[in-house]
């Protein structure tokens, strides 16, 4: 059974993409994926926006761990 990660991807490279989150099921990445505070397009968070105004739109995508 695979692992997958949880990236956080900036638009722009004014930052690096870091990993959020690691060793979590497909079902698990999918649901953190699917909610709308893992997309400057939908956060309302405060800490998020501030992200987004720092380094511009990134989102949460993941991919299988190795």
């Amino acid at each position: 059974m695979s692992n997958y990660k949880i990236v956080r991807f900036f638009q722009s490279r004014t930052k690096d993409n870091c990993i959020i989150k690691e060793g979590l099921t497909l079902k698990q990445a999918k649901e953190h994926c699917s909610d709308p505070e893992t997309s400057s397009s939908s956060c309302s968070q405060q800490h998020l926006i501030d992200l987004t105004k720092e380094h511009g739109d990134w989102f949460d995508g993941y991919r299988e761990e190795k």
